[in-house]
C-alpha cells in the first residue's frame, strides 16, 4: 500500500462529519438513483405511471447509478470520437422527514455540470448555471404540496420523487469555453445532499484570520449570513474559538435583532497565535451556534493564521521568511469516473501531492470541491484557485453575469481557507475563437471589473491570471507562458534565461505552467536526440526541433527536463515559485492523436493515480522525507551493445548512495543537486546480456533507504516491425492481463516501436478500456515495442484480438 493510501486513515478520521452548517442534519444522496443519457420530452416522462413492464410508457429505459456520477465517465477518452455533450436526467424517490417544526428542506449541490434544473414531481423548484460552484435549492414548499396529493400516498408509497436535468451542451455564451484543453463534463459529478434546517439557519460564516509578519498579534473577525425565509426576528449567537491543541481560548455570545445582512458576531484579538504554514499547518476551530424560536443550528469552520507577501520584483514571503513555492496543478478527473471522483480518490490525489514534497497547488481551471480545500488546509498546500473564464474571448451579458457569479461564489464559499493566497480571474484569455469579434479592450475592461470585484469581496488575497499579456498589468500576480524544452523551439537548458525574461516583465511573477508530455512506460536510451521531420538524408543544416512535435514523448526525456528545471530553480533567489503542469493526466477533447487518445499526458502520475518515473524526480528535490528510487522501475528492457557502458540513475534526497549491480558495488557517491543529471547519483555500468539486478543503498544521517529492481539488457539489433505476438501474462480475481509485443522478421523485439495498437474482444468478458491510461485504452501507441490491456473474464471464455496497420492481426483465447 502506498504512503498516500496509508495516510487516509488519519484523514478519514479528521474529516468525518466535517461539513458546513447543519452537518448533523446532512445526508449524502448516493444510492437509489436512475439515469438516462438523453433528453426527455418533458419531466412527466420521468414520473408517469407504467401500467405494465412492456408498455410504451416504460420507454426510454433508465439505468441504475450511484452518485457522484458523470455522463462522460468513459466516453471522454473513447478513441472512437467526441464525448457526449447534451442533456441527461437523474431521478430518485426520497423519504423526507424534517425533524424541525416549520423547518426548511434543502438540496445542496457541491457541483453539477453544467446547467441544472431541479424538479419535485413535475414542479420545477430551481435552476443553476455553472458546473463548479456550490448551490442550494429549497424544496420545502414543493414537498409539502406534493404530500397532499393522491400520487404521494398511492403511487409513491409516501416518498417524494426528485428529478434533475443536467446539460453540458456546447454554448458559447457560457464558461468555460468548449475550446478549453479539458472536458466540460455533464452530470451530478460532485456530492448532492439532503439538508434539514430550522426556519432560521446559517447560510455562510466568514472568518477572517489575520496576523502580522512577526506572528505576535492575530485578529479573527467573524461575520454570519443567515438563511431566513420565515423572517425570524431574534436570535442568540454563540462563537467559540478552539486552538489547534483543542483548548478553548475565546468565546462570546450576542443577541441579534437584525438577520438580513452579513452580521458581525465576533471580533477576537489573539496574542502569539499558532502559525499556519506548509511545514506545520495548524488550524483553529470556529464554532458558531445560532439559537432561535425555530431551533438550534451549528456551523464549524477551520481557520489558520498566516501572513504572506509577494515582494516587488522579488520572492514570495510567508510569515516573514522566504518560501519558494514548489507546486503543481490538479484537475478533478480520474480514470473510470471522469469528474465524479469519490472522497477517497480526492484524498489520495492530495496526499500524493504532499508526499511528493509540494507546498503549492494551482486548482485549474475552475472552483474545486470543499474537500479539496479542506485537504489543502490540513496538509499544508498553498493554493491558487481559478474561475473557469478560459479561452474563446468574451461573450455578452449572460456570459459576463455567469463569470461574475462564479467568481463571487468561489470567493465567498472558500473565503475561510488559509491555504488560499490567490484568486485567479482566468486562463489564456488571449485565445480567440468562440466569437467573430475578439476585442482586446473589451476583455481588458471586463478583466478590470473582475479584478475590482475580487478585491471588494476579499482585500486580503491577491488576484492573478495566466497567459494574457495585454491584461498582465491589471492583476496583482502574473504568469506568462514559458515551456522550455517542450512547446516551441529550443532545449530545456534554456529554462533559466526564459524564466528571467518573464520575471523582468512584471512586478509580481509566478510561473504556473511548465513540463511536457510523457507516454507512461515509454523510455529511451537517447531521449534528447530528435531527427527533425521532413529532413532529407545527407542534409547537415542545423534545425531546431520542437520536442512536443518531434520528440519521442518518453518518460526518459521528461525526467531529464524535470531534473534540469528543478536544479535551476534552486539558484534563483528572486523566484517566487512555479507550478509544473500537471500532477495527473486528464481527459481533453483537443488531443485525439496523443499516444493515449484524448488524454493530456503531462501528468507525473497517470490518469489512474499510478506514478510515472518523473514523480520520483520531483520528490527527490522537494521532499524532506528520506527516499531513493532507481530510475526505470517500469522500463523492463534496456538495450545497447555488448560491453557498452550504460548510465544508471538514482533519484534520491539522501546525502549519499551506493550502487550495486549483479552483486558488485560500483561505489558510493555524494548528492549534489547542481550535478546534472540525478544530482550526481549516477553510475556508468556494463550490463550482462539478459538478466540484471540493481540495488541502491542510500543514507541520510542515520536513516538507510534501499531500492532495487530487475532489468533485462538486449544487445540484439532489430529491424522494422514484422509481426505481433500476444500472450496472457497474468490473472488475479478474475482480471486477466494480456500483452502484445512487436518483433522484426528475425524474431527480435523492436524496442523502439511506437506503432498504433488496437485491441478488441469477443465473448463473455469485458475489455477494461476507456480509462485513458497506457494500459487502459483499446487504441494506444506501443511503448518500447509492447502494449497491455486487461479483461474482466466474468468467469467465461473470451478471445482478445490485436490489430496494427501493416501487420497480421493476432488473437489469444482466455
Amino acid at each position: 500500500m502506498s504512503s498516500a493510501k496509508k495516510s487516509l486513515l488519519v484523514l478519514l478520521s479528521f474529516f468525518a462529519g466535517f461539513y458546513p452548517a447543519l452537518a448533523q442534519q446532512r445526508i449524502h444522496l448516493t444510492n437509489n438513483w436512475e439515469f438516462i443519457k438523453q433528453d426527455l420530452g418533458s419531466v412527466w416522462e420521468a414520473v408517469r405511471p407504467i401500467p405494465a413492464p412492456d408498455n410504451p410508457e416504460g420507454v426510454p429505459v433508465w439505468e441504475k447509478v450511484t452518485l457522484p456520477h458523470c455522463f462522460n465517465s468513459r466516453d471522454a477518452v473513447d478513441p472512437a470520437g467526441n464525448y457526449y455533450q447534451g442533456p441527461g436526467w437523474y431521478r430518485t424517490k426520497l423519504d423526507i422527514q424534517n425533524p424541525y417544526t416549520n423547518g426548511r428542506t434543502l438540496l445542496h449541490f457541491e457541483g453539477a455540470g453544467q446547467k441544472t434544473d431541479v424538479y419535485i414531481y413535475t414542479t420545477k423548484v430551481g435552476s443553476h448555471l455553472g458546473g463548479y460552484d456550490e448551490w442550494t435549492v429549497d424544496i420545502t414548499d414543493a414537498v409539502a404540496a406534493f404530500k397532499k396529493t393522491e400520487a404521494f400516498t398511492k403511487r409513491f408509497n409516501g416518498k417524494v420523487p426528485v428529478e434533475i436535468r443536467c446539460d453540458n451542451s456546447r454554448d458559447v455564451e457560457s464558461i468555460p469555453s468548449r475550446m478549453s484543453d479539458f472536458c466540460v463534463y455533464g452530470g451530478l459529478y460532485r456530492y448532492l445532499s439532503l439538508v434539514y434546517a430550522p426556519a432560521l439557519s446559517l447560510d455562510k460564516v466568514f472568518a477572517a484570520a489575520e496576523v502580522d509578519k512577526d506572528g505576535k498579534m492575530g485578529k479573527l473577525n467573524i461575520k454570519a449570513r443567515f438563511y431566513n425565509p420565515e423572517k425570524v426576528a431574534l436570535a442568540n449567537v454563540q462563537v467559540v474559538i478552539t486552538d489547534p491543541h483543542g483548548k478553548v481560548i475565546n468565546q462570546n455570545s450576542s443577541k441579534l435583532a437584525s438577520l438580513s445582512a452579513d452580521e458581525p458576531v465576533g471580533l477576537f484579538a489573539i496574542k502569539n497565535p499558532v502559525i499556519w504554514s506548509p511545514a506545520s499547518p495548524q488550524l483553529y476551530t470556529v464554532d458558531v451556534t445560532v439559537t432561535s424560536d425555530a431551533g438550534t443550528v451549528k456551523q464549524t469552520e477551520k481557520v489558520g493564521f498566516r501572513n504572506f507577501e509577494f515582494v516587488d520584483n522579488g520572492p514570495f514571503m510567508l510569515n516573514g521568511k522566504r518560501l519558494l513555492l514548489q507546486g503543481t496543478h490538479l484537475h478533478a478527473d480520474q480514470a473510470g469516473v471522469a469528474a465524479a471522483m469519490t472522497e477517497d480518490m480526492t484524498r489520495i490525489d492530495l496526499q500524493m501531492i504532499k508526499d511528493m514534497g509540494a507546498n503549492f497547488i494551482r486548482l485549474g481551471h475552475y472552483q474545486q470541491s470543499k474537500l479539496v480545500l479542506d485537504l489543502c488546509d490540513s496538509l499544508g498546500l498553498l493554493v491558487w484557485e481559478e474561475t473557469p473564464w478560459c479561452r474563446g474571448g468574451l461573450g455578452g451579458d449572460v456570459y459576463k453575469n455567469q463569470a461574475r457569479s462564479m467568481l463571487t461564489n468561489m470567493i465567498e464559499q472558500h473565503y475561510n481557507h488559509p491555504a488560499i493566497i490567490i484568486w485567479s480571474l482566468g486562463n489564456e484569455n488571449d485565445w480567440p475563437g468562440d466569437f467573430e469579434e475578439f476585442d482586446k479592450q473589451k476583455i481588458r475592461t471586463f478583466m478590470s471589473e473582475q479584478n475590482d470585484l475580487a478585491h471588494r469581496l476579499d482585500p486580503s488575497r491577491k488576484t492573478a491570471i495566466r497567459r494574457c499579456d495585454f491584461c498582465k498589468d491589471i492583476v496583482d500576480v502574473y504568469s506568462p507562458t514559458i515551456w522550455a524544452g517542450w512547446y516551441g523551439k529550443g532545449l530545456y537548458t534554456n529554462y533559466k534565461d526564459l524564466e528571467e525574461k518573464g520575471y523582468k516583465s512584471v512586478k509580481h511573477f509566478l510561473h504556473v505552467e511548465w513540463g511536457g508530455d510523457s507516454h507512461q512506460f515509454r523510455f529511451s536510451e537517447n531521449p534528447e536526440y530528435v531527427k527533425p521531420k521532413n529532413k532529407k538524408p545527407g542534409d547537415t543544416t542545423k534545425v531546431e526541433v520542437s520536442y512536443s512535435k518531434d520528440g519521442d514523448w518518453s518518460e526518459s526525456y521528461i525526467c531529464n527536463l524535470f531534473d534540469w528545471t528543478l536544479k535551476e530553480q534552486e539558484n534563483m533567489p528572486w523566484l517566487t515559485g512555479t507550478a509544473f503542469w500537471t500532477f495527473k493526466d486528464f481527459a481533453t477533447p483537443l488531443r485525439p492523436d496523443n499516444p493515449v487518445p484524448f488524454i493530456n499526458q503531462k501528468g507525473v502520475v497517470a490518469h489512474d493515480q499510478t506514478p510515472k518515473e518523473e514523480y520520483y524526480v520531483v520528490q527527490s528535490y522537494w521532499s524532506n522525507k528520506p527516499m531513493a528510487h532507481i530510475y526505470g522501475h517500469t522500463w523492463p528492457v534496456r538495450w545497447g551493445d555488448a560491453g557498452e557502458e550504460k548510465m544508471v540513475k538514482v533519484f534520491s534526497n539522501c546525502d549519499e548512495a551506493e550502487l550495486w549491480v549483479n552483486g558488485k558495488s560500483y561505489g558510493t557517491k555524494k548528492r549534489n543537486s547542481q550535478d546534472f543529471p540525478a544530482a550526481g547519483l549516477r553510475w556508468n555500468v556494463v550490463f550482462n546480456k539478459g538478466d540484471n539486478h540493481i540495488k541502491v543503498i542510500a543514507k541520510k544521517g542515520k536513516v538507510v533507504i534501499t531500492d532495487e529492481l530487475d532489468q533485462q539488457y538486449q544487445t540484439d539489433k532489430w529491424g522494422k516491425p514484422a509481426k505481433l505476438v500476444m500472450e496472457k501474462i497474468g490473472e488475479k480475481d478474475g482480471i486477466a492481463t494480456v500483452q502484445v509485443k512487436l518483433y522484426d522478421a528475425s524474431n527480435i523485439q523492436c524496442l523502439d516501436a511506437a506503432n498504433w495498437i488496437n485491441f478488441s474482444l469477443a465473448g463473455d468478458g469485458i475489455l477494461l478500456d476507456d480509462l485513458g491510461t497506457s494500459t487502459g485504452s483499446r487504441k494506444v501507441q506501443a511503448y518500447n515495442g509492447r502494449a497491455q490491456i486487461s479483461v474482466d473474464t466474468r468467469k467465461g471464455k473470451s478471445v482478445v484480438g490485436v490489430a496494427s496497420t501493416g501487420l497480421k492481426s493476432v488473437f489469444v483465447e482466455l
